[in-house]
């Protein structure tokens, strides 16, 4: 009779460790002891061979250990040792702050992947600005790839603020020039890089000879005139070094003459990745029936939440918003009745909007890009026409001038700077909606065109990130769009990526912690509160929290953080 049945025991694996910890805990049955300092744990050969690879190793290979009753371990402190001998025999282990590294040179040392790897995540998630470099370093040294590429992950991310510890300035010299070297830095300005590395060469007389090679690695010619006239060429360790003036001078050149930024080594051109991390301000805009508001909301990403801020003076639909120098700055716009040519400035620390001196022209449906210190203000509507006039404000004046005008009138269009640019594109002049782009060279005062998008657009939204250009939205006269497109100057193309969850004319764009926020608009039937997030390494578009008290069309700007 060839019949029959399988048992199984389903908590026979479970029962059977418990076990053999307590088997263990009276000493019995055990064939090897593991010495380490004055400390020695006993512990059974088989048990150790099936749950540490290291041991599996030693047992299993005729080794000499696989021998002897007694092992020496000299790689691994005694604390952590016992705790990964209790891990083998019931599968957890307590990480704390005390422990964490103790455990993962332990489990690094024992081939004990998982151990090792909880032990890093439960470092990643204690990363802060005045650790991270510490962490990173240890990471370093066990070749820990996943905690050191978290590491750079968030240094890149919060570089202004890690380069405020007083780690940073624990770095050599060769660990500084591979920081400050790297494209990846998410900073508001090359101004904080400059800050940074003087900081840290101040920390130390002996460093001051380390200057030269030091600035040669900060991007001198992405400083805005101002910037290197009033800070860099008048620093006094700069001034008594001719490499150093030789740097600057370079940099004075890139502006003076744009031609020659091709002579310059490519590095010291080749714009950063940067990524404003702050708090995102929504401004003016409608209600949900289309009115005009005044109201400010403050969305906070880490805590995903919407906040009522002061609220403007006057009500602004249409406006123009940027940021510079830490304030935000709200232009003109349409309040019910006409077009705006006032300005508004909020300053956060005071919490208070202010009067600034007012456009040349009035302007609503505005496009607004601050570069190099400066606000350029693009076309809109006057009440009567589509404009192509630009006007620069100078905040630390609060003065205007007019520049050259854009070769296309452009009401409804979108503005962004990037490079050493200003980019406008799309738009309408009341007959025709465009694809047309152009951009604006401050350092020869001129317009040129570059490639068009792939659609007509007005209404629309656009923001720059990772040194391209997106646009997204708008409307095109005949269907309100939810099509995204991105434009890469190298190449002068514009490729598609992924729509919006929704159509949005209207919409508002900005660039904050390396992602794209797409806020409010006009989907063809109602007003939108609705957010959603762009992330360029999924190529996804998610929701998240609508806005409290606006119902579209509202103007945004991102404050870094202080």
């Amino acid at each position: 009779d060839d019949k029959y049945i399988m048992f199984k025991q389903e908590d026979l694996f479970a029962e059977s460790f418990p076990l053999m910890k307590e088997i263990r805990r009276q000493g019995k049955l055990c064939d090897v002891t593991l010495k380490v300092e004055d400390h020695s744990f006993s512990a059974h050969r088989i048990v150790l061979s099936a749950t540490i690879p290291y041991f599996y190793a030693m047992f299993t290979n005729n080794m000499a250990e696989s021998r002897i009753k007694e092992i020496t371990m000299k790689e691994i402190e005694p604390q952590a040792l016992e705790s990964l001998i209790n891990f083998a025999y019931s599968g957890s282990v307590k990480i704390d702050s005390q422990n964490v590294q103790g455990l993962m040179v332990g489990a690094s040392f024992l081939q004990m992947n998982k151990v090792r790897d909880a032990c890093a995540d439960f470092l990643i998630s204690k990363f802060s600005a005045h650790n991270v470099l510490g962490i990173r370093c240890f990471a370093d040294s066990l070749s820990c790839s996943h905690l050191l590429s978290a590491a750079d992950k968030f240094i890149h991310q919060y570089f202004y603020l890690v380069a405020e510890s007083d780690e940073f300035l624990t770095l050599s010299f060769e660990e500084l020039i591979d920081l400050v070297h790297r494209d990846e830095l998410n900073v508001p300005s090359e101004e904080k890089i400059f800050d940074a590395c003087m900081r840290w060469v101040k920390h130390d007389t002996n460093r001051t000879a380390m200057l030269p090679r030091v600035l040669a690695n900060v991007r001198l010619p992405l400083l805005s005139p101002q910037f290197l006239a009033d800070h860099v060429a008048t620093e006094e360790l700069i001034k008594t070094s001719h490499q150093c003036r030789d740097l600057v001078d370079e940099a004075k050149d890139c502006h003076l003459m744009p031609e020659r930024r091709a002579l310059v080594q490519s590095y010291r051109t080749r714009q950063r990745l940067y990524s404003t991390v702050g708090y995102i301000y929504a401004v003016g805009g409608l209600t949900k029936s289309g009115e005009s508001v005044s109201t400010c909301e403050i969305y906070n990403p880490f805590k995903k939440q919407w906040t009522m801020g002061e609220p403007m003076s006057m009500l602004r639909s249409r406006v123009g918003v940027a940021v510079t120098d830490g304030r935000l700055y709200a232009f003109g716009g349409f309040n019910g009745t006409e077009r705006l040519s006032t300005v508004e400035i909020y300053d956060r620390k005071l919490r208070k909007w202010t009067q600034g001196r007012s456009m040349l022209c009035k302007r609503s449906a505005v496009g607004v890009a601050a570069l190099n210190d400066l606000v350029y203000v693009c076309g809109g509507y006057d009440g009567v026409t589509s404009l192509n006039t630009v006007e620069c404000y100078n905040p630390k004046t609060d003065t205007w001038n007019t520049v050259a005008p854009m070769m296309k009138y452009r009401s409804a269009g979108g503005v962004a700077p990037l490079g050493q640019y200003i980019y406008a594109l799309g738009g309408h002049d009341g007959l025709s909606i465009f694809d047309s782009v152009e951009r604006y060279d401050p350092a020869t005062n001129t317009w040129t065109k570059v490639k068009p998008m792939l659609n007509r657009r007005c209404r629309l939204g656009v923001a720059t990130l990772n040194n391209k250009l997106y646009a997204c939205g708008g409307y095109d006269g005949n269907t309100f769009l939810s099509s995204v497109e991105v434009y890469d100057p190298v190449k002068d193309s514009w490729k598609p990526v992924a729509s919006m969850n929704v159509k949005r004319s209207r919409v508002a764009l900005c660039a904050n912690m390396g992602k794209l926020w797409a806020i409010g608009g006009y989907n063809g039937e109602s007003n939108l509160m609705s957010m959603e997030i762009y992330c360029p390494e999924m190529d996804t578009w998610i929701f998240d929290a609508s806005m409290c008290a606006h119902g579209g069309g509202v103007g945004v700007g991102v404050l870094p953080m202080p």
